[in-house]
């Protein structure tokens, strides 16, 4: 298929299904909304800024912000302000009754402030005891960061979540885990810590670097290394743990639903992979109740082709669960692929993913979704997955802490599978639930760098906004169905550390154009604060740490050509935070938080391994 005929094929994708906005879990948003919860928040920063600049309430809050111990130093931004008037707004154009919304908002507020005030009177006992408080810039941040983690928490709380499965835990390596994630972060902080150290002139030039937001070198340096470390340690556990000569017969499931312009050539592929790998492969494609000609074209390529073993089934329920859960009844073999309609799989992607299963305690393992090339988003979307799936995954997967295998390519032992199983209905991210509640068992889930496939990207930014808006809802979705694993005294490095993680970044992702627009406000305001400081904020937003692991992410996997996609990606990550507060918006409030359940968690009845 030509570029050009692809693009226009791509344009006129039906792309929307009842998994786009899973009912009574969300609700329609209108584009207008953020453009409105934006300029209310705007209005209500600038007064609190003008209040504050006028030093009529200096006698109670000196540093022009809702703080009222003495601090050393400055801040860049009044994080408080902002955080009270992204709270206030958000609480005013969200989803759900208006009663509901307005305790919601009542709720949270009072909660910040009471976090503000510990904080506060823990600055005056610090004052007491060594005679000086501590700086003003440190309290902001993690203010900050208790803000985010407490909207989150108030979200999966009061919102219209999926209902909460237990999560069922084997035998695992959660001390080790947790200790080897602990070594290299001590590691990393002294390094870095030495590095913050050194008095010379290039690391002072680092220092006042505006791309680093102001931190300094060390403070930078730390979580580049500790990610460093351990990719290395996932690579090399991976390529030890995998074996060259493993293969047994596969059963690949395939959910279809309009997929007319894409099917046949989606099973070509795996076709040509399975002939590459020489066993036997069965495939079930699951036809969704479509109604183009998914169906009649899926028999043909299927009786055109040379190395499968293939059948159409249909599925009438809507949803792609409902086709997952066929699927993995309907399937034969030991090891099931879930391959989305729309993946073209490359010939030595079933060989290269079977041989990880070499190792018994791998449960899933997925790859690097690449894009077709010649759409609007692929370049910036191929930095995303560079970063994403070929760096922090197989990071993550160093210390047990990968949580989600995307559904595009996932290969999963099938024992396994079942056991967690089945995959969840009326939710978003149910594959991100599978892979999470299968590495819970004791398996480990892992990403196989690899793997590289092509997968479909957004040719349209309404195509866009539905993907992302589905994805970045799947976040609290699955936190919510999972919610023992965060609330549960049990020991997991997924539910104690990455879930929470994964939370707390969902809400910084959904407040980053608001704080944006606050930090040129208060630029303009002049609230007292260093007007550097609160430029190099708003550039390491824009920019930041993050945009340079990216280059590091690009570079380590040797895809030399994304570097010219770097600006193209920066203004996709500005995209992504809008769809992530369009997202949150969709998630209806309701008028009483869930309740919260406290038995154990269930065992697994052995051990995988």
């Amino acid at each position: 298929m030509s570029p050009a005929k692809n693009s226009s094929v791509r344009k006129g994708v039906d792309f929307r299904s009842v998994d786009s906005q899973p009912e009574g879990l969300s609700v329609s948003v209108s584009p207008l909304r953020a453009p409105a919860l934006l300029l209310t928040f705007g209005i209500l920063s600038v007064v609190q800024l003008w209040v504050f600049q006028t030093g009529f309430v200096d006698w109670l809050f000196p540093q022009r912000d809702y703080v009222f111990a003495p601090y050393t130093g400055e801040h860049s931004i009044a994080i408080r302000t902002y955080i009270i008037s992204f709270y206030i707004s958000f609480s005013i154009y969200g989803s759900g009754p208006v009663v509901a919304r307005f305790s919601f908002a009542i709720d949270l507020i009072l909660r910040f402030l009471a976090i503000c005030a510990v904080l506060d009177l823990l600055n005056f006992a610090f004052l007491s005891l060594l005679g000086e408080p501590y700086p003003l810039s440190v309290v902001q941040i993690v203010a900050g960061l208790l803000g985010f983690g407490l909207f989150s928490l108030m979200l999966l709380e009061r919102g219209a979540m999926p209902e909460e499965k237990r999560v069922v835990t084997g035998n695992q390596q959660n001390l080790r885990m947790f200790l080897r994630f602990l070594a290299t972060a001590t590691i990393a902080g002294f390094i870095s810590a030495f590095v913050g150290s050194l008095d010379s002139p290039v690391f002072q030039e680092m220092r006042d670097l505006t791309l680093l937001g102001g931190v300094g070198p060390g403070i930078f340096l730390f979580l580049p290394l500790l990610f460093l470390q351990l990719y290395i340690i996932g690579i090399i556990e991976r390529a030890i743990s995998a074996a060259k000569d493993h293969s047994t017969p596969i059963s690949v499931i395939v959910p279809a639903f309009n997929e007319a312009h894409i099917i046949a050539e989606t099973i070509h592929h795996i076709d040509e992979a399975a002939f590459a790998y020489g066993e036997l492969v069965e495939l079930i494609i699951l036809d969704n109740n479509s109604i183009d000609d998914t169906a009649d074209i899926a028999r043909k390529a299927i009786e055109e082709a040379n190395s499968i073993e293939g059948r159409v089934i249909h599925i009438a329920n809507a949803g792609k669960a409902h086709a997952l859960n066929r699927g993995v009844e309907e399937a034969k073999h030991d090891l099931i692929l879930r391959i989305d309609a729309d993946t073209q799989i490359n010939p030595d992607n079933i060989t290269l993913a079977v041989q990880n299963f070499h190792d018994p305690e791998i449960g899933v393992a997925g790859g690097i979704p690449m894009p077709p090339g010649g759409g609007l988003f692929d370049r910036a979307r191929l930095v995303e997955v560079l970063l994403k799936h070929g760096y922090y995954a197989p990071a993550l997967s160093a210390f047990w802490g990968l949580i989600g295998v995307p559904g595009m390519f996932a290969l999963y032992r099938a024992d396994a599978l079942r056991a967690a199983g089945p995959f969840s209905i009326g939710m978003n991210g149910e594959d991100t639930d599978m892979s999470f509640r299968i590495a819970e068992l004791g398996y480990r889930a892992i990403v196989d760098q690899r793997v590289r496939y092509v997968s479909e990207v957004p040719a349209t930014v309404a195509h866009m906004r539905e993907q992302r808006m589905r994805w970045f809802r799947s976040v609290y979705h699955v936190s919510a169905r999972a919610k023992d694993a965060l609330a549960s005294r049990t020991l997991s490095v997924r539910g104690k550390l990455v879930l929470p993680y994964m939370l707390l970044n969902s809400a910084r992702r959904a407040m980053m154009v608001p704080i944006l627009i606050f930090g040129l406000f208060q630029l303009l305001t002049d609230t007292g604060t260093d007007n550097i400081l609160v430029w190099q904020s708003i550039i390491a937003v824009l920019v930041g740490a993050p945009a340079l692991v990216a280059v590091f992410a690009i570079l380590i996997n040797r895809e030399w050509w994304a570097l010219l996609a770097m600006p193209e990606y920066l203004a996709f990550r500005a995209m992504r935070a809008w769809y992530t507060l369009e997202s949150v918006l969709s998630i209806r409030i309701r008028r009483s938080a869930r309740p919260v359940v406290h038995n154990p968690a269930p065992k697994a009845s052995e051990n995988p391994s």
